[in-house]
């Protein structure tokens, strides 16, 4: 559990006051010119006072109650859960609520007021249940509840991707919606806000004492007379609801649960009624703050930029300037290494019985889906010369991908020693992506090998900060993690911002992003080919390092082993690798996280077979994406980094459910 320093009582109406005046600040420059309006109706057509009116003033509404509401949620879920990484957003309940309304407004268009609330609390409150029962079963540990929680968040995003992919005619709003829009036309969505939150405020409030006493542990306050478990149901309905009502008024707003209670208990609101109070008005300040910054710089063009990835922008350094004054405490986090016990006693035969059904996947792949009229056929000999042009060069792309990134979360995940390490969650692959991004709109036709440096430098410099945030704490895991989040969030949003812009360059930056392979030709394909055959030659000549480096920086050391020197080698290889499959996959494939874990669960827990089964599993699991891609709704095509979320997460979740029996 991560321990608080706060030596200030009075830091955290300080900064509250501090945030919520630069936020009326900023408001203000904003109003002045046309507040007049106001008291003065002229007369005929005024539409500076209507703007004001029913959209300007609506709008700063709006942003206090979400900010307000999300803040209040994450309180509640850090504390029951004991949890500092517990918030909407990383819990997958903010996902949940948006892959309900997303699926009912395909079905029902017509969803409006309390029913749109209740499908959102519906998807919230299913999304949580799969996320704590995963959680329960692993005593509620941290770690194990954000892992199951990014899971399901991914699993309902790819959803809710595809389904407004593949229905972009009817959902092509929720683009941004579902970004976080605090956009207003009218005071409907303020106003149907304002009792709903208040009443659960009051709620809140109420089970500040209990909620106090759970700081005690559940054996004491159990010995004070409190119900622990219902307490805890208390609160996290309450959190569930705060987050759903803010999901279907204005779409996911994820970071300002995660940083506003954080920002509150540093600045030292030590009691639970404090945090209550202070963490929703922190909160609010910091969403208005964030919002009227974006108005202010991008003019009328901010009605189309998300305000929930613009937030990433502001909190994320909050975030990691916050880092260095948490107290961790080093958790006995497994590693590969020393869980022998549960170890195959032969992986090198489990390795090769994978490789004929590998070879089958692929050959199925390669052969058999759907004819020009939808029926299921396998290409037979004469279409061969019209056929396997385009899908060869994609299926070896996709499995050369998929194998760096199996790669490259293995050799993470060994390095850090924590099981949730992968090019994406730790958001390298976001640097990757910004570095792509930066060569399109710097070179004027940058080639592959410019693509592949700039993407290579982007994923270097993110595992670079996350080095230097993580090696204070000796890479414990919540420090390691959340540095990842805020990295990963300020990239994703700088990425969002550019493609709200509308330059044309960033449909192939959003394309990316989406995990598609459909331009990918013979040279991308032999490109990613030897590339992955590279990285896994060099991977695997630094097996020994991997074996040993999990031991401790001095027992390493020790056996000879010059430690700065194979950290920098193998975080480079990582970098590079992550580039190279980012340019095929985009940055939301899974596979980095999911390969590892599949390796590791099959028993392979030396590094040389542990790297083998990762990269075995990666590309495997990317041909079936892309497979299913091309076939389930024929004869549209689905990304298939989207699609390997959906394929992978469901596995995944079955997986830590049977671990933790």
């Amino acid at each position: 559990m991560t321990r608080i320093e706060a030596n200030n009582p009075l830091g955290a109406p300080a900064v509250a006051l501090t945030l919520l005046a630069l936020a009326g600040l900023l408001s203000w420059h904003q109003l002045a010119p046309d507040f007049s309006r106001l008291m003065t109706q002229e007369a005929g057509y005024d539409p500076q006072r209507l703007l004001l009116l029913y959209s300007t003033l609506p709008r700063i509404m709006t942003a206090l109650l979400a900010g307000a509401a999300l803040s209040l949620s994450g309180s509640l879920l850090q504390q029951v859960l004991r949890n500092p990484l517990a918030s909407p957003s990383t819990l997958g309940i903010s996902a949940g609520a948006n892959l309900a309304l997303v699926a009912v407004m395909l079905a029902f268009p017509a969803v409006q007021g309390l029913s749109r609330d209740a499908v959102a609390l519906f998807g919230s409150a299913a999304a949580a249940a799969v996320v704590f029962l995963i959680g329960a079963r692993r005593g509620f540990s941290p770690l194990a509840l954000v892992l199951a929680g990014l899971i399901v968040g991914v699993w309902s995003g790819a959803l809710a991707a595809i389904l407004v992919l593949m229905n972009d005619r009817y959902l092509s709003g929720l683009f941004i919606w579902g970004a976080g829009s605090l956009a207003q036309q009218s005071w409907t969505i303020p106003l149907s806000l304002l009792p709903k939150i208040v009443i659960l405020f009051a709620a809140a409030l109420l089970m500040a004492r209990p909620l106090s006493l759970m700081e005690l542990g559940d054996s004491g306050a159990s010995g004070l007379g409190l119900s622990v478990k219902r307490t805890r149901i208390a609160a996290v309905c309450i959190a569930i609801a705060l987050a759903a009502i803010v999901t279907s008024a204005v779409g996911v707003i994820g970071f300002i649960g995660l940083i506003a209670p954080r920002v509150t208990q540093i600045a030292g609101a030590r009691q639970m009624k404090s945090q209550l109070v202070w963490s929703p008005l922190i909160g609010a300040g910091l969403l208005l703050l964030t919002d009227e910054a974006l108005v202010l710089l991008s003019g009328a063009s901010s009605t189309f930029l998300p305000t929930g990835a613009i937030t990433a922008l502001l909190g994320a350094p909050l975030l990691l300037l916050m880092l260095p004054r948490l107290k961790t405490v080093q958790r006995n986090v497994a590693n590969p290494s020393q869980d022998a016990n549960r170890a195959m006693r032969t992986p090198k035969a489990l390795l090769v019985a994978s490789i004929p059904a590998l070879a089958l996947l692929l050959a199925g792949a390669v052969f058999f889906g759907r004819a020009p009229d939808g029926a299921w056929t396998f290409l037979t000999y004469m279409h061969w010369p019209d056929v396997l042009p385009y899908r060869l060069p994609r299926i070896a792309g996709a499995f050369a991908a998929g194998m760096m990134l199996g790669v490259v979360g293995a050799i993470l995940q060994r390095l850090s020693g924590n099981e949730m390490a992968s090019p994406e969650v730790l958001g390298i692959s976001a640097g990757a992506t910004l570095g792509v991004t930066a060569a399109l709109f710097l070179l004027p036709a940058p080639g592959i090998v410019a693509q592949l440096g700039f993407g290579g430098l982007g994923a270097f410099a993110v595992l670079v900060a996350i080095f230097l945030f993580g090696v204070r704490s000796g890479f414990a895991p919540e420090r390691v993690l959340l540095t990842g989040i805020a990295l990963g969030a300020m990239l994703d949003a700088f990425i969002s911002v550019l493609a709200a812009g509308g330059d044309p360059r960033t449909m192939i930056v959003m394309q990316w992003m989406s995990g598609s392979t459909y331009l990918v030709d013979t040279p991308k394909a032999i490109a990613a080919t030897t590339a992955a055959a590279a990285g896994l030659a060099l991977a695997f000549l630094a097996h020994r390092w991997l074996d040993l480096l999990p031991l401790g920086p001095q027992a390493a050391q020790a056996i000879g082993i010059r430690v700065n020197l194979a950290r920098a080698c193998l975080f480079a290889l990582a970098a590079t690798m992550t580039a190279a499959a980012t340019l095929i996959l985009g940055p939301l494939s899974f596979i980095g996280l999911m390969g590892p874990h599949l390796a590791r669960e099959l028993g392979l827990q030396g590094a040389a077979p542990q790297l083998a089964g990762a990269a075995l599993a990666g590309g495997g699991l990317m041909v079936l994406a892309d497979w299913f891609g091309r076939m389930i709704a024929f004869p549209y095509q689905m990304p298939a980094g989207l699609v390997s979320a959906l394929v992978g997460a469901p596995v995944l979740l079955v997986m830590l459910i049977n671990r933790s029996k």
